[in-house]
């Protein structure tokens, strides 16, 4: 039975965890997170809390006429990003899709469906006594419903959130807040290089 479990929103993490590299002075082409070192990035900041289950939430990627070559691009860095993170004991969960939308001229590309599926889960494990301690390292303010649910059931929620932007609205919606540090991150990501 899995009591303390990490609830990832991938496409926002990877965003937040490249968002501190280039802040560190990292060049954006020359970043693979796929081969970051996941264990040593929670390992730290979430000791002593018991962590039993980490889960990764993607979307599902389809090839897309309009940009057949980056599409390819990315889902085979999928693969390689799944392949690394089940070598670090997660979970790696794809739920919703990523979808075209023309906006003028230009093809855009939203992913849906990720954020109900972590709060779905989030209710279910609660509901279902499987769950004591949530953590969740997402800045999707959407999520702040099943926070509050699950909250009412005794669960207690841990937002991590990264310390050059952290969500307020999780913040005060959580019962703590552990922000992983840009250093932290880059430490990670250069054991692995």
């Amino acid at each position: 039975m899995s009591k303390c479990v990490l609830f990832i929103d991938g496409e926002n993490f990877l965003h937040k965890i490249e968002e501190a590299l280039i802040q560190k002075g990292l060049a954006k082409d020359k970043i693979d997170l796929s081969l970051m070192d996941f264990d040593k990035l929670f390992n730290q900041p979430l000791k002593g809390l018991g962590l039993q289950r980490k889960i990764f939430y993607v979307a599902k990627l389809h090839l897309h006429p309009d940009t057949k070559e980056k599409s390819e691009e990315l889902i085979k860095f999928q693969r390689k990003l799944r392949n690394n993170l089940i070598k670090h004991g997660c979970e790696f969960i794809i739920s919703g899709n990523v979808r075209a939308q023309t906006v003028g001229k230009k093809t855009v590309f939203r992913e849906k469906g990720v954020d109900v599926r972590i709060a779905v889960d989030l209710v279910s494990l609660s509901c279902d006594k499987k769950l004591s301690t949530a953590i969740l390292c997402s800045s999707d303010s959407d999520l702040q419903p099943a926070i509050k649910e699950i909250r009412q059931r005794h669960t207690e929620v841990v937002y991590l959130g990264f310390e050059n932007s952290p969500n307020k609205g999780l913040t005060f919606t959580t019962n703590r807040t552990i922000l992983l540090r840009n250093s932290e991150i880059v430490d990670a990501y250069s054991k692995e290089k």
